[in-house]
């Protein structure tokens, strides 16, 4: 019920207020002795209501959901509310649904194929994880013909003085020179302090005969040319870098030198490279 309280001054014999209480669809106002009781105004009556033989559930509840309009009206000569009461609705009882407590022995049965799914759930979830990141490692790595050329073996006796051949490693050109008396001597003259990155020949080469070099530009991964440029070394014509007989930058835009691979000497004229 819902309580009005005010003032109403000089207009007290003119207003009449009104609460009506009806009974809820769901479930009738029922008293302790089986009977309804509405109350209008200050009149209660009475009336015998059959209690519900249907038990509570949700298909027997729907079926009593109001399925007009409710209306409520205020004005002089009429109920200020109308308003269904709840608060004798009771909740369903889903009994009749209820699994029933089994015994110790088959809660023990139970914990265990739950924990067995459980287990081989984890280590199905194990296995894909371990496929997915081989298969993603699988496509990082190198493929099986970089992998074959890794490393390979170079004959230095099929290169006469003075010429420069060239190998694939790894996908790049290789550049094997067989250098002159008079180009050693002339890199081993070169003041250091004045190149750009500055490295001594004795540091770039194992034997000063041979200079092994990645024929790959350093400035934008063009192909230089063997025997060619300013400094009689290897020459772009992609953008104009220069390099001397050691694979120094000496002009140009390359901001460094020629890549010297990891190489070592097998036999007199034989290297491995890789």
């Amino acid at each position: 019920m819902m309580s009005f309280v005010g003032r109403s001054g000089s207009l007290v014999p003119y207003i009449a207020t009104r609460t009506q209480a009806l009974p809820s669809y769901v479930r009738p106002l029922v008293s302790e002795t089986g009977e309804a009781a509405v109350t209008q105004g200050k009149r209660t009556t009475s009336r015998p209501t059959p209690l519900p033989t249907e038990p509570c559930t949700n298909r027997s509840l729907a079926k009593l959901i109001p399925s007009g309009i409710c209306k409520a009206v205020a004005g002089i000569g009429a109920p200020s509310q109308v308003r269904y009461a709840h608060t004798d609705i009771q909740m369903p009882d889903f009994g009749d649904c209820r699994i029933e407590k089994k015994k110790h022995g088959d809660e023990d049965v139970r914990k265990a194929f739950a924990y067995l799914i459980i287990g081989s759930g984890a280590v199905s979830a194990g296995v894909a994880a371990k496929n997915t990141v081989t298969k993603m490692f699988t496509v990082i790595l190198p493929t099986a013909d970089v992998l074959a050329l890794s490393k390979i073996e170079v004959d230095l006796s099929e290169i006469p003085e003075g010429k420069n051949m060239m190998v694939s490693w790894q996908g790049k050109p290789l550049y094997v020179r067989h250098r002159t008396q008079a180009e050693i001597n002339q890199e081993q003259d070169v003041d250091i302090t004045h190149l750009r990155d500055p490295q001594r020949d004795a540091d770039r080469v194992q034997k000063p005969d041979w200079l092994i070099v990645v024929g790959v530009c350093t400035h934008l991964g063009c192909i230089p040319v063997a025997h060619a440029g300013n400094f009689g070394g290897y020459y772009c014509p992609c953008h104009g870098s220069h390099y001397d007989a050691s694979g120094r930058i000496r002009l140009g835009p390359a901001p460094a030198n020629l890549e010297v691979p990891p190489y070592s000497f097998i036999e007199e004229n034989l290297i491995l490279v890789g």
